[in-house]
């Protein structure tokens, strides 16, 4: 969810405005208005008047992805994960480079937001990724997939919001309580990470983590051009 340098994959994309943002389309659903928007060569989402990402810069989206992989059991064969959010499709597009990964499984919430991706401008990104046969979306609200499902996997990347301490509705509060740690917990293999996505780092969080049971947990970060760093919250299950 951060914003800063562009990646390399977005060079081509077409300039509509030089500053201004466009918007290209606007709904409203059970979580209130997502809205998509044009800005220069960028896409932006913004929810219920709130920015919540764009895809001038990937780089902490695709470490969230990169650190779970490393983080998980030397010699763990084809490793699931479930990636919580589609965003603007950089995690997923990062999983589904990753030749290691196995099966890939996006929890996306909001339907406009899929939309988006399978026949609307942010085809131009994840549209490979998603073709994938390892790679999946499920329509639901990652909270309740959590709570619900008895599927388990080795990696949970979460990035449903702009941290842990500024969630983007009430509801997904309850993923970083006690109750939700521990569902997290529960979904993930002996030895699964879990790692959590932040725009701030958060050390009431780490020790949210700790007393959830999880161990090694750590923060790794990624410098942006102004402000504190985006950060990506590591924890294992023990093995």
């Amino acid at each position: 969810m951060s914003a800063t340098t562009a990646p390399e994959p977005m060079e081509s994309l077409p300039v509509r405005s030089t500053g201004t943002p466009v918007v290209l389309d606007r709904r409203e659903g059970p979580f209130g208005e997502v809205v998509l928007r044009e800005r220069g060569e960028h896409f932006e989402i913004i929810a219920n008047g709130c920015f919540l990402m764009d895809t001038s810069d990937g780089r902490s989206e695709r470490l969230l992805i990169d650190v779970a992989l490393t983080s998980l059991p030397a010699g763990r064969t084809a490793p699931s994960v479930l990636i919580g959010g589609l965003g603007v499709g950089f995690s997923l597009v990062r999983a589904a480079e990753e030749e290691r990964w196995g099966r890939i499984v996006v929890v996306e919430r909001e339907q406009a937001i899929v939309d988006w991706h399978r026949e609307g401008p942010l085809d131009r990104i994840s549209g490979v990724a998603l073709a994938d046969p390892r790679a999946g979306i499920l329509h639901t609200d990652l909270v309740t997939h959590l709570r619900t499902t008895t599927e388990r996997y080795d990696a949970l990347c979460l990035d449903i919001d702009n941290g842990p301490d500024w969630t983007v509705t009430e509801s997904n509060e309850s993923l970083y309580s006690p109750a939700g740690l521990a569902h997290c917990h529960d979904r993930l293999t002996p030895g699964g990470v879990l790692a959590v996505w932040s725009a701030q780092p958060s050390p009431a969080f780490e020790a949210a983590l700790r007393n959830a049971g999880f161990s090694g947990v750590r923060t790794e970060e990624v410098a942006v051009a102004r402000g504190v760093p985006d950060v990506v919250h590591l924890a294992l299950r023990a093995g």
